[in-house]
């Protein structure tokens, strides 16, 4: 049903027995954690049921193929604050402060005259959940948080346990703040859920909402033999399906078969909290409805990285696969799109900055990677982007995964890890016909009639990385120390 697009056609509107400028939308960011695009009903999930998840999707533009640039939590999140590569905002781990001197897209329309906060996990800056610049509120916790009794940092003025489920409490405090908002001053609230993070704990509403579902490990876990030695390294882990899966498998490593039990448990486990964030999702959109500020908001709905859930034989993120890269991104405004449309185009993080930006009406950054896609949704972009690279530096804390440099194409992928010290990679290279095979289930780099292929590739990651500012010649990363089979004292991220 096409909605009245009065905003743009007349300066001032009548609103809950006020006047207010209408020229400016309201924007409204639900960020999950972890969140895999087919753990959506409007992606093709056959369990996970989010109606309201998916009727964003069917009033608004869903994106097919949206991928984040570097695959773990704090680059992530400051590529989409940013519109910049992790090499150049500086946030590389999850453990570094998103710069205070870095624009970001929220600083900007605060510039702009817009009300700004943030509700949830921010997850930069593993122990500070003081304030951050930009944000007219700031309310926090430091580190993951927990799904229940999370101790919350109200705008650093209070710290206090809030008693209940994360995605409840999170949803409240947001609530709570908009509530208080002047209908003349246009409005940007963040919400950062911690769901479906690992330690996955359904609500308990939720806890056996999937208890028939059968979950076996996923083909390509056993289809190692063309892959690198270290996935394989990696299958015993922390990040390997034969490892403690976050906690769901008790003794471990075990590679049994009857263990895959426990795989299956972790499985549910995941999906359960993908069910609360719906219930968020229906509680903001009815309060929109309600204050007659739904079709003057873009809602943006998306995840902050993808998650391998036992493809090649791993859990977790970091690599350049396609479950680890993938990621939703759901956006309802009308004014952006009268009626449903999917997107196919490769879409980055770094494209949501200068995009929302572009819809707010407020200046550009200074400087970006990416490139709105507004023009892309409203009536096409011929030169929009038919390639792009990705890069992941090695964690000593977690070595189960060497530094990756990779370039994806709308076809092809190649991945390569290099050592670090400018010496001939030590871990084989993956080259993949996404066309043909999207699951990567054949490594055909040492195929000769593809060397030209490769080479092409190589050529392609190079230009893609010099154009970012990234010399390939010279990149700068850790010393890959080799992926570890044993299991070191630390904690998953």
């Amino acid at each position: 049903m096409l909605r009245p697009l009065l905003i743009l056609l007349v300066p001032f509107v009548c609103f809950a027995g006020h006047l207010h400028a209408a020229a400016k939308p309201n924007v409204l960011f639900i960020l999950c954690d972890d969140l895999r695009p087919d753990a959506l009903g409007c992606y093709g999930s056959k369990h996970v049921k989010t109606p309201h998840i998916d009727r964003l999707a069917s009033e608004g533009v869903r994106f097919a193929n949206t991928f984040c640039t570097t695959s773990l939590c704090s680059p992530s999140r400051a590529s989409i604050l940013s519109g910049l590569y992790a090499h150049t905002h500086g946030v590389t781990n999850n453990f570094t402060e998103y710069p205070a001197s870095m624009p970001s897209f929220p600083g900007l329309l605060h510039d702009a005259g817009y009300a700004t906060a943030y509700f949830g996990k921010y997850h930069m800056g593993e122990n500070n959940d003081e304030p951050r610049p930009g944000f007219d509120r700031f309310v926090t916790h430091k580190g993951q948080g927990k799904y229940f009794d999370t101790e919350w940092s109200l705008h650093g003025k209070e710290r206090k346990v809030i008693k209940g489920y994360y995605t409840t409490v999170v949803t409240d405090l947001a609530m709570d703040w908009l509530k208080q908002q002047s209908t003349e001053k246009p409005w940007c609230a963040f919400i950062g859920h911690k769901a479906p993070h690992s330690f996955y704990t359904p609500e308990p509403k939720y806890e056996h909402s999937f208890d028939d579902v059968r979950v076996p490990y996923p083909a390509t876990a056993f289809q190692l033999d063309d892959k690198p030695a270290w996935m394989k390294q990696r299958l015993h882990t922390w990040h390997g399906i034969y490892g403690p899966l976050f906690e769901w498998r008790k003794k471990f490593p075990d590679d049994r078969p009857e263990s895959v039990k426990d795989f299956e448990n972790m499985v549910h486990g995941y999906w359960g909290t993908v069910l609360s964030v719906d219930d968020s999702v229906a509680r903001m959109r009815a309060w929109l409805e309600e204050t007659k500020q739904l079709d003057n908001t873009i809602i943006i709905f998306m995840g902050d990285n993808g998650l391998l859930e036992g493809e090649h034989g791993m859990v977790d993120k970091r690599t350049a696969h396609e479950a680890s890269l993938r990621i939703p991104l759901v956006v309802r405004y009308p004014a952006l799109a009268k009626e449903a449309k999917v997107i196919p185009q490769q879409v980055l993080t770094v494209d949501m900055a200068s995009s929302l930006l572009e819809l707010c009406g407020a200046d550009a950054l200074p400087k970006t990677h990416g490139k709105s896609w507004v023009k892309l949704v409203q009536g096409g972009d011929a030169d929009w982007r038919t390639s792009w690279f990705y890069h992941y530096n090695y964690e000593k804390q977690f070595p189960y995964t060497p530094n990756v440099r990779a370039v994806r194409t709308d076809d092809w992928k190649y991945i390569h890890y290099p050592h670090g010290d400018g010496s001939p990679d030590k871990h084989m290279a993956e080259l993949y016909n996404l066309k043909d095979d999207p699951g990567e289930t054949k490594n055909l780099i040492s195929k000769p009639e593809l060397a030209g292929k490769v080479t092409e590739l190589k050529a392609e990651l190079a230009k893609l990385m010099l154009a970012a500012g990234l010399n390939a010649e010279t990149d700068k990363m850790p010393m890959d120390e080799g992926v570890k089979s044993e299991l070191p004292d630390a904690k998953i991220r």
